[in-house]
């Protein structure tokens, strides 16, 4: 069995790990070729392209990446469509893997995407498209089937994998012993994202957050878990500029071990928001795009729902606080974090709606999109 695989950053790359995991579980054989990371390439991919080249987002932000990004996506339908792959599958990445799907589709390829774009929240009028690129959608978040059953797209729940491979009560003894901090220390754990462009966007707010709660709270620690050695020197640059003196203690990767070490969290929205609900930790969620891209977002009105973070969009309410654009200043991180901290049993009321919802995404992720995967290239099978 052939399966074209395309994951575009290092959530994907996660996910694409784990489903690729599973395939070669149960058929040893398998051949995945595509774009992917070091965890996908580690399972045995053939990597056409790296997915760092795809890690670029927002509306104005990819502009200048653009040419790139299509000239890349017209090799890669090419290839795939020479290959003739069993089943194609975008792993995330919706923008790109769906206008790639489209034309897979078209040219007679089973298509699957893995993890849905949020057409539910904003831009709801791509779900139109959606059904033409895509033959199945595998959906991580336990609304979004029915959103795609009112729009005639064939969709389900898989749960998501994070819920599975981090466990209902995270060690954090464990995981302090491991990174070298002190069992008693309060720590706070700075996540700025895992794109440049993210770091960029939030990496000074971040550091001079730290620098803030620093200055209020001498005994806090500090420590960053960084996606890659780019982001790394951009952060670590940062803090040198907005937090100095301040002892911040990066680290390359091992974001899950270090949520599971911390008292809080100052994380940028996306995929790490969801791994921090999973690990049990009280967190703010802060956000920014270009000054154009929120305009243009406000202008035409585009988002359609009161929140933004996965945890908030799970629990359908405010659970945890929520900061976008010229609201993310050190301050307001800052003294977001210090009120949690202040407020243990508010933090065991949040934890507690955290383990549910973790309940509620485990579901054997992996072993469920793999179920789906195969059950929709049997039926293709059946009916040639």
């Amino acid at each position: 069995m052939k399966i074209g695989i395309v994951a575009g950053e290092a959530s994907g790359d996660q996910l694409g790990a784990e489903l690729m995991a599973e395939l070669r579980r149960r058929l040893p054989s398998v051949e995945c070729v595509g774009v992917g990371g070091p965890k996908m390439r580690a399972r045995g991919l053939d990597v056409w392209a790296d997915a760092e080249s795809l890690a670029v987002m927002g509306l104005l932000e990819v502009l200048p990446h653009l040419p790139r990004l299509l000239r890349l996506r017209r090799e890669l339908a090419r290839r795939f469509t020479a290959l003739r792959p069993d089943v194609f599958i975008g792993v995330d990445y919706k923008e790109f893997n769906l206008g790639l799907a489209r034309r897979l589709k078209a040219a007679g390829i089973p298509t699957v995407q893995y993890v849905s774009p949020q057409v539910w929240a904003w831009r709801q009028g791509r779900v139109r498209t959606i059904g033409e690129a895509c033959d199945l959608m595998l959906c991580l978040l336990p609304f979004e089937p029915a959103f795609y059953a009112d729009h005639g797209v064939q969709a389900e729940f898989v749960g998501h994998p994070l819920a599975d491979l981090i466990p209902l009560e995270p060690d954090r003894a464990a995981a302090r012993a491991a990174l070298g901090l002190d069992p008693a220390a309060r720590v706070i754990a700075l996540l700025p994202g895992s794109r440049l462009g993210e770091v960029t966007r939030l990496g000074r707010d971040f550091a001079a957050a730290a620098a803030w709660l620093a200055a209020r709270h001498p005994d806090l620690r500090f420590i960053a878990p960084m996606a890659s050695p780019a982001v790394r020197s951009l952060f670590e640059r940062a803090c040198e500029e907005r937090a100095p003196g301040v002892e911040i203690q990066v680290v390359d990767g091992q974001s899950h071990r270090v949520l599971a070490a911390a008292d809080a969290v100052i994380v940028a929205s996306g995929t790490a928001t969801l791994e921090t609900l999973l690990s049990k930790r009280p967190m703010v969620v802060a956000y920014r795009f270009s000054p154009l891209t929120a305009f243009l977002l406000r202008l035409f009105r585009l988002v359609k729902l009161p929140y933004f973070s996965q945890p908030n969009l799970l629990a359908g309410r405010a659970l945890v606080p929520e900061l976008v654009q010229e609201a993310v200043t050190p301050e307001a991180l800052g003294r977001a974090i210090e009120a949690q901290l202040a407020d243990p049993v508010g933090v065991a009321a949040m934890q507690s709606e955290f383990l549910r919802i973790h309940e509620q995404l485990r579901r054997g992720g992996a072993a469920r999109a793999v179920d789906a995967v195969l059950a929709l290239t049997s039926s293709r099978q059946r009916r040639i």
